[in-house]
């Protein structure tokens, strides 16, 4: 993108905002000064500029309007080119929302050479079969994103590590699919196509987080990670370095805001003040006994137990939602490394304590660790999801050994004056 400069750029479509974020790899000697922000096998990249706008054409993660999500993405494009000094015709791309899925597959072949030794083809046999035993009745207008080996067996006993060279008759292969919408892919890249950005890759939102708001050890113990948005909130779980399990839910930060405004019989403008003011600091703003300001304007008076008796209620379906999901994975209760919270609704006071008693699970809220250019960027912990596709862009395959791989993207672009299609989609997660 710059000449004689490594750069990336990552873009976290959000309901909120769109946040571009670019970023710059070091030279090698940099980096070496640097191997302290190494965050789960990565080297964290240098933060050259940012840039946001508020999202429009987006309900609950998915697009509504082509055509004025495109025009956002220009206009922050347009705003991260003129901080960074660099034109900007590729990105690293996030999709998100409710159209997101996972389930899990099992297929099993018969191994081919005739000592029955197992080879690279006959692993890709057992994972295409996975996916041919995935329900129609699911994969119907869905596309696969993420394709996640998460435990192979041979002959009936499970594989430690890679099957290959092992001998054996049958070859299974239990295998974890992260999908989408089609038509809300379709629409995704249409409009990025439509603003003249190439997408270099498309990953969900969960697997963008996670590569910088969890460490290999929290990934190898057991751990989930919880990204609180504006419109829905997601969690991944981790197990032995590999994700097993994601899921979205239609409940985020702007709940809350609006069961400030009904509890408190306020505006939706100053119960989203209200709510930003608890955020992070745990400080607030008036309580029934004195009046503050904000943006010039004085906030209502309110009860501060009341405020906090419906803050508690929101984050407590959301807990619950989690915990119904945990235990349909049977791991409730059984993380080690407990739960991470990030994204923009994370900075709401008191909310390790919460989700610490709600799940019976440690609790901490990622504190994301940026370098370099930091201006337009007040609360950190909001840009996990960007941040992590630069981290993406600038992993090397020994990075990702052991952990992840996430191959190409398979985007082919048909009929250049109508839209940005689909093409083959496979990602894989060597185990």
């Amino acid at each position: 993108m710059a000449k004689g400069r490594n750069i990336a750029v990552g873009i976290d479509v959000g309901t909120h905002q769109i946040k571009v974020l670019v970023s710059e790899q070091e030279p090698a000697e940099f980096q070496a000064e640097r191997e302290s922000g190494r965050v789960g096998g990565f080297n964290l990249p240098k933060i050259v500029a940012s840039a946001t706008v508020e999202t429009k054409g987006v309900r609950h993660g998915y697009v509504t309007n082509v055509e004025e999500l495109s025009k956002c993405i220009r206009t922050v494009v347009n705003i991260a080119e003129k901080n960074s000094g660099f034109p900007i015709k590729k990105a690293y791309v996030s999709i998100g929302g409710v159209g997101l899925g996972a389930i899990v597959s099992v297929g099993s072949v018969v191994t081919t050479k005739a000592d029955s030794e197992i080879t690279d083809l006959d692993v890709k046999r057992a994972i295409e079969e996975s996916e041919r035993e995935l329900p129609s009745t699911y994969i119907l207008n869905r596309k696969i994103i993420h394709t996640i080996p998460l435990e192979y067996k041979v002959d009936g006993r499970k594989v430690l590590g890679r099957p290959q060279g092992l001998k054996g008759v049958k070859l299974e292969a239990r295998v974890l699919y992260i999908t989408c919408l089609a038509h809300h892919l379709t629409d995704l890249l249409s409009a990025f196509d439509d603003a003249d950005v190439e997408i270099k890759d498309v990953i969900a939102s969960p697997i963008a987080a996670s590569l910088i708001s969890l460490t290999k050890t929290q990934k190898i113990a057991g751990c989930v990670l919880l990204n609180i948005g504006s419109e829905t909130s997601s969690i991944i779980v981790y197990e032995n370095n590999i994700p097993v399990s994601m899921e979205v839910f239609a409940v985020g930060s702007n709940d809350i805001t609006n069961d400030i405004a009904l509890g408190l019989k306020v505006s939706i403008e100053d119960a989203d003040q209200i709510k930003m003011s608890i955020s992070g600091d745990g400080t607030t703003p008036s309580s029934s006994s004195s009046n503050s300001s904000s943006s010039h304007n004085s906030l209502p008076t309110f009860s501060r137990k009341k405020l906090d008796e419906i803050i508690i209620a929101r984050l407590s379906d959301i807990f619950d939602l989690i915990e119904g999901h945990l235990k349909k994975i049977d791991r409730n209760g059984l993380l080690p490394a407990g739960i991470i919270l990030t994204g923009g609704g994370s900075g709401l006071n008191n909310i390790e304590e919460l989700a610490r008693e709600a799940l019976r699970l440690p609790s901490k809220r990622h504190t994301l660790k940026l370098e370099g250019n930091l201006k337009g960027i007040a609360r950190e912990f909001e840009w996990s999801v960007a941040y992590g596709l630069t981290v993406l862009a600038f992993s090397s395959p020994e990075d990702r050994s052991g952990s992840m791989d996430f191959g190409s993207l398979g985007l082919t672009s048909f009929f250049k004056k109508l839209k940005r299609v689909v093409g083959g989609w496979i990602k894989q997660f060597l185990p």
